[in-house]
């Protein structure tokens, strides 16, 4: 059976272990590998890379990963290694993805690919200039709830689209008196942390790819936690923005308004729901779910405050059925990376798309600290 050698960068990190190393490549191989176009397999070598050496040996053993170094040079200068893959935090991408790819390595990262647009836009020129395959990881497209509401778009359920609401975030604790949930980073601009370079490239990728380009954005953007505690138990100033409120228009008239915040506690069924309303039809989509509503069974409410509600809204809506198997969405999307370098197989998820990602995050920065609302031309 065909392998190919995988040099996982930032593996020690919550995302790259969790859904990179473990929940995909891991994953793959534990099915047999990846299945190409002629019926064969390749399974994945990964080689652990990071800076902690005890760390990557822990993970190695734990996982039997017979490949593990600190020196990154090292691993790319193996012709057995074919990809690179990036997870580390972002300030340190840009460097080491260009490694990658003056070593000849096809390179597939996470986002955001850089911390500004020109950065972005320079990675996947290099990129392309070098003949390499490339790719940024764009995990919620798959997510089962959106897949079954671009089902429901290909579909024609809504008609035309008049708007998208989205809802991101829960509480992420201060750290002081329980531990938070997201490394201290996120929350200091220094080290490339914030919400809306977090998120933002998300955005841009799921209205893309969904409902279509964006053509301008607002936003007011705040740091809502001004004071939070590090993993060794330290109060340090949070330099990052916490939450952001924006609205994004897109082409063809659509008008999305998406609130991203770690400083909310959660109201709803799932951490990210997209509500999409359309002349015909609207949905409620989240992580796995999906709920629709056709004008055809759309009821007539009437506003009078002075008499109690007789009936509960969400009980005239109806859940999408599964109709399928979903498998975890990095997992497919390694998959399709995978059959994009050995089989040549389109991908489109490339580092120019997500450079558009990062340039939505810039704006949007630029657009709560000018008050204005920044058109998107590129």
């Amino acid at each position: 059976m065909a392998e190919l050698g995988v040099v996982m960068n930032g593996v020690t990190g919550r995302m790259g272990y969790r859904q990179h190393l473990v929940r995909s490549v891991l994953a793959i191989n534990a099915e047999g590998g990846v299945v190409l176009a002629d019926g064969s397999k390749v399974r994945l070598r990964p080689v652990l890379v990071g800076r902690s050496e005890a760390k990557l040996k822990e993970l190695a053993a734990r996982h039997d990963v017979a490949d593990y170094t600190t020196d990154l040079d090292a691993a790319l200068a193996d012709p057995a290694n074919t990809i690179y893959f990036d997870a580390q935090i972002t300030r340190a991408r840009v460097e080491a993805t260009k490694k990658a790819i003056a070593a000849g390595k096809h390179v597939y990262c996470e986002k955001p690919t850089a911390e500004t647009s020109a950065e972005a836009l320079e990675l996947a020129a290099t990129a392309e200039t070098a003949g390499v395959k490339n790719g940024v990881v764009q995990d919620k497209l798959f997510l089962p709830g959106l897949l079954k509401l671009k089902r429901l778009i290909d579909g024609g359920f809504f008609g035309r689209v008049l708007s998208i609401r989205g809802e991101f975030g829960y509480w992420v604790f201060e750290g002081d008196w329980q531990a938070a949930q997201r490394p201290s980073w996120n929350y200091r601009a220094e080290d490339g942390g914030g919400i809306v370079l977090d998120m933002f490239p998300h955005w841009a990728y799921v209205l893309e790819n969904l409902f279509g380009s964006v053509t301008s954005v607002y936003a007011h953007v705040t740091t809502h936690i001004p004071e939070r505690w590090d993993e060794r138990g330290q109060a340090y100033p949070a330099t990052a923005d916490d939450a952001a409120y924006a609205v994004f228009e897109l082409d063809g008239g659509a008008v999305a308004q998406i609130n991203s915040s770690w400083a909310v506690r959660v109201n709803r069924d799932e951490l990210v729901e997209f509500q999409v309303d359309g002349t015909h039809g609207s949905a409620v989509a989240g992580l796995r779910n999906c709920r629709v509503q056709h004008r055809s069974a759309t009821p007539k409410p009437v506003w009078n405050p002075d008499l109690p509600a007789t009936a509960r809204f969400r009980d005239d809506w109806q859940e999408v059925p599964d109709n399928a198997e979903f498998d975890n969405g990095f997992k497919v999307q390694w998959e399709q990376f995978v059959r994009h370098v050995a089989d040549d197989a389109p991908f489109p998820y490339t580092l120019r798309s997500g450079a558009r990602g990062v340039l939505l995050a810039e704006l949007g920065l630029k657009s709560a600290a000018e008050g204005r609302r920044m058109a998107v031309t590129s």
